[in-house]
């Protein structure tokens, strides 16, 4: 009997969604059948590429309210805030549709005299993406859509804990008209994710996930030519400084720290503080959190729901714990928080200060609802403490001084430098991480580099003679 996926769901506990997991032959049909649409695939014009995209992203939209709710079972999502993420599927694939062709198109290199010469951009041939459950689609859409619109065929591998995304995605695609084989939603294990990444039917791995999971990714491609995108998590902080909109800053570092129980890449996990303002932050700070109301992601008055699991909330407790017990103090009363509960993934949301780089809460991937505060003197303490991480995904600043933002995001180990905002990925710029939070490139035009190859084409069109 083949192997069973199951998906617990974190609002109630039970089992939401099962799924045989695919056999060693089914897969193999599958990359064979990849490697047969992508060759028809490839041949079609981009502006028609891009108008069966434009088509799944209208299927897409049009199942917004089933799709959200769906979110919330699958792994915890307020259903209030669950539409958004189809929103945000929206922009980024409208984006990439838009810029399709002018990305894609030759490069020119300048006049030769009895020569044609230019640099086309192939597509790679068959792409595995690798998504997790934290942003289900949003994560997935980066390299889906792009990887299609540059000619590519693609298998989607979901996390075990969303799988009825890589459904939905392969139901809009099937509704859009996409051949056969381009587009291959897979629930398999993790063995068949590696046998397929070292065998010879991949040739390109967008992967978004853990650390640990991104070298095994690596490891099982070490032994192959093939290029690897990463995407690999954070601990991303924020400086506020002295001339910041205090109330922007809070209301914008709250959201950032809490959106999504704390379960975001980009979240922010670290917070500094310069000393002249941070007295009146931290209040103002403490008291917004306070306002959160926790319990049942089905009601669409609840705006923090479970994390994805128990063991996920355990570790943000245990995270809490020993900040505690090296002195930091806790600022929210968990028990004003009636749905929080030790041994479920209801978890209240909780700030700490008196922190530093001691403490697992301060260096460690949290990736739960909690943030650490710390007092800093002045830009340079705030600069040193943000490079102190094995992470670079996204940091802020928060300041009226446009020009010291600059200043200060060239100094810091960042693959995305914002100012008085966060967590926040816009389509028109390159989605990329430094140190463990990964490599390579989504989004953006640079986002097409990753998803071909280049071919130069170099012509003489006139022989010479007398």
């Amino acid at each position: 009997m083949a192997d069973v996926l199951k998906a617990i769901s974190p609002v109630d506990g039970r089992v939401y969604v099962e799924r045989p997991l695919a056999t060693p032959p089914q897969v193999d049909a599958a990359l064979a059948a990849a490697r047969r649409g992508q060759t028809v695939w490839r041949r079609v014009p981009v502006a028609a590429r891009a108008a069966r995209c434009a088509r799944f992203v209208d299927a897409f939209v049009a199942r917004t309210a089933e799709i959200a709710e769906e979110i919330s079972w699958q792994m915890g999502r307020p259903v209030s805030q669950s539409p958004g993420e189809v929103r945000g599927l929206a922009e980024r694939s409208r984006y990439m549709i838009a810029i399709a062709e002018e990305a894609l198109a030759d490069i020119a290199v300048g006049e030769k005299p009895n020569f044609t010469r230019f640099i086309r951009r192939e597509p790679l041939g068959v792409v595995l993406t690798i998504a997790p459950w934290n942003y289900p689609y949003l994560t997935a859409v980066n390299s889906v859509v792009p990887a299609i619109l540059a000619g590519n065929a693609v298998i989607l591998r979901h996390s075990a804990q969303t799988p009825l995304c890589a459904e939905r995605f392969a139901q809009a695609f099937a509704e859009a008209g996409l051949p056969p084989g381009v587009f291959q939603a897979l629930h398999c294990s993790h063995a068949e994710v590696a046998r397929m990444i070292a065998g010879a039917g991949i040739d390109h791995v967008a992967f978004t996930g853990s650390v640990e999971a991104g070298r095994a990714i690596q490891g099982a491609a070490a032994r192959r030519f093939i290029s690897v995108g990463l995407e690999l998590g954070g601990k991303d902080p924020a400086y506020v400084r002295p001339d910041a909109d205090l109330a922007h800053a809070v209301a914008g570092l709250v959201d950032g720290a809490f959106f999504n129980s704390g379960q975001s890449c980009c979240g922010i996990e670290r917070i500094y503080v310069h000393a002249a303002v941070y007295d009146a932050f931290v209040a103002a700070y403490v008291d917004l959190v306070r306002q959160y109301r926790l319990g049942n992601p089905l009601d669409p008055a609840v705006t923090l729901g479970p994390v994805v699991r128990t063991s996920a909330a355990d570790l943000v407790r245990a995270h809490t714990a020993d900040a505690m017990a090296r002195g930091a103090r806790a600022l929210v009363d968990p028990t004003t928080f009636a749905a929080d509960a030790p041994g479920t993934p209801y978890l209240a949301p909780q700030v700490l200060v008196d922190v530093d780089h001691s403490m697992r809460v301060m260096t460690e991937e949290s990736f739960g609802p909690v943030v650490g505060i710390m007092k800093v003197r002045d830009d340079e303490e705030a600069v040193t403490l943000m490079n102190d991480s094995a992470y670079g995904l996204t940091a802020s600043v928060w300041t009226a001084d446009a020009d010291a933002a600059i200043a200060l995001g060239e100094r810091v180990e960042t693959g995305t430098w914002f100012m008085n905002r966060c967590d926040y990925l816009d389509p028109a710029l390159a989605w990329t991480g430094v140190k463990d939070s990964g490599r390579g490139c989504t989004l953006s035009r640079v986002g097409y580099e990753t998803l071909t190859r280049p071919k130069s084409f170099h012509l003489r069109t006139r022989l010479a003679g007398p």
